[in-house]
């Protein structure tokens, strides 16, 4: 009887394993979304993956567990640390700490892994990576547009088209303001009107109209109770949110001011979109890039004033090719209070956050992922042990050169070393065999020549002649040649 206890090798529900491609694709996004926010004069700032709980205040059900949301651990003090669910709350604790310290406004970007004890769900893990970018200190508007317009810069240097997304704009305020010239007070019906608004994608004015009445039935028979609104509020509530299709910025600005007009808070965030709008027409920002939609309503529990979340449009297919929906890529938004948690003083802020896990995904399903194709080290062939320190040299001198490069360490024979190469989508594979070394040569295998036959580009036929599939050359040619190889050269 055998005893030792086997794990199952399994992955953690929620989580996921990348190779180096979708690393890559990973790291290439956040590089380019990186140099938007420097451009625009951001300072990097890395905080620690793990805060105090209570530092955190978002997901927290009791004190005696604080784990529901959030991954959580009691420290030898007895105090409880949580990881990170975002880059933001970090940031207010930062800000609250060093704020004597600081420039204002503060303008800091950050990136790094987030996780989050939730369900999961397609295109949604619990561990994924956001690049953010937030001013702290700033009450303008003007502030919320630079956000917008670093947004759509950074998009599209991660790989997107103009036509692939839409940054959609609102503010709550102007939310607030609709409610109250409804009447709608209570929390609760506050909280029911903005569910229903946000499925306004989903089922369209007559589904939403009931949402906001009495309630709606489903193809189920389920039954979701309503907002209980009357007629002339429900019809407000439509109009306002159907506002967007009136086309330009100031287009909209003008049909939501016929619904919330009047009304303090409403006119208040009238101002901020028409000086958010002025400013984003300064930064060269058109109006079918960043558009203002007041059916945006996710996070207005959470944002102060403007919002903003940016909806991909590009068509995507899952593994099997079934058309697959990722929606939001991104958003942010002003909140000014989340630094007051700490200091009881309000304190001026707005950001954005790219969701870096989920773009690569999206672009990976679109087929637009350069990055996960990406070459391979040039291969080494090993022939034999006595050779070895050869090998080596031939390694060295390509590293040396910037080439990456590796010797064949394992078992096997040369069939299976060249296997090895076309797997890790190597450009080269070096062979110093005995009569080679003997002659002070180099034999060298243009693998992507292979590869561009294997796949009957036969329109290639003038490349293909200047780059024969195979060739012995000189021992002192070999950088030249794997670097015109690397760089696609005849």
């Amino acid at each position: 009887m055998n005893d030792t206890f086997r794990p199952i090798a399994r992955l953690a529900r929620g989580f996921m394993d990348r190779r180096a491609g979708e690393l890559r694709a990973e790291r290439r996004i956040i590089e380019a979304v990186s140099n938007v926010y420097e451009r625009y004069g951001f300072e990097r700032l890395d905080t620690g993956s793990f805060e105090y709980a209570d530092a955190l205040g978002k997901f927290l059900p009791d004190a005696d567990r604080p784990n529901e949301g959030v991954f959580a651990l009691q420290d030898d003090d007895e105090q409880w640390m949580a990881l990170r669910y975002d880059l933001t709350a970090p940031l207010a604790r930062f800000v609250a700490q060093n704020w004597e310290s600081l420039p204002k406004p503060f303008r800091r970007y950050a990136f790094g892994t987030v996780w989050r004890n939730e369900k999961p769900g397609p295109g949604r893990g619990r561990e994924f990576i956001q690049c953010d970018a937030d001013t702290v200190g700033s009450a303008r508007p003007e502030s919320d547009a630079e956000m917008i317009a670093l947004a759509v810069e950074g998009y599209e240097a991660a790989g997107l088209d103009p036509a692939d997304y839409v940054l959609k704009i609102n503010n709550r305020k102007l939310l607030n303001g609709l409610l109250a010239s409804a009447g709608v007070d209570d929390g609760r019906q506050q909280m029911a009107v903005l569910r229903a608004v946000d499925k306004l994608d989903r089922l369209g004015p007559d589904g939403v109209r009931y949402l906001l009445g009495a309630g709606r039935k489903d193809e189920s028979g389920a039954f979701t109770p309503g907002a209980g609104l009357g007629a002339k509020a429900i019809e407000s509530v439509l109009a306002f949110v159907s506002a967007s299709s009136a086309g330009s910025r100031d287009a909209t600005l003008n049909e939501i001011a016929k619904v919330v007009a009047g009304s303090a808070e409403g006119d208040a965030g009238l101002e901020e979109l028409s000086k958010i709008s002025a400013a984003l027409t300064g930064l060269g920002v058109a109006d079918d890039r960043a558009r203002i939609d007041p059916s945006v309503v996710r996070g207005l529990e959470y944002y102060t004033g403007a919002v903003f979340e940016a909806e991909l449009l590009l068509q995507t297919k899952d593994e099997r090719g079934n058309p697959v929906s990722f929606g939001s890529m991104g958003g942010g938004g002003r909140y000014d209070d989340l630094v007051a948690r700490f200091t009881g003083e309000t304190t001026p802020a707005t950001g954005f956050s790219f969701g870096v896990s989920r773009l690569a995904s999206a672009l990976r399903a679109a087929g637009k992922d350069e990055a996960a194709a990406a070459r391979g080290p040039v291969v080494v062939i090993a022939f034999d042990q006595a050779d070895m320190p050869h090998y080596f040299a031939a390694a060295s001198e390509l590293r040396a050169a910037g080439i990456p490069a590796e010797v064949y360490l394992g078992g096997s024979g040369m069939k299976a070393q060249m296997k090895y190469a076309d797997r890790r989508f190597s450009p080269a594979a070096v062979m110093l065999g005995g009569d080679e070394i003997a002659a002070g040569n180099v034999t060298i295998k243009d693998l992507d020549q292979g590869r561009a036959a294997a796949a009957g580009l036969t329109d290639h036929a003038q490349w293909k002649e200047g780059r024969p599939g195979q060739v012995t050359a000189p021992r002192d040619e070999l950088v030249a040649i794997i670097r015109r190889i690397v760089g696609g050269e005849p």
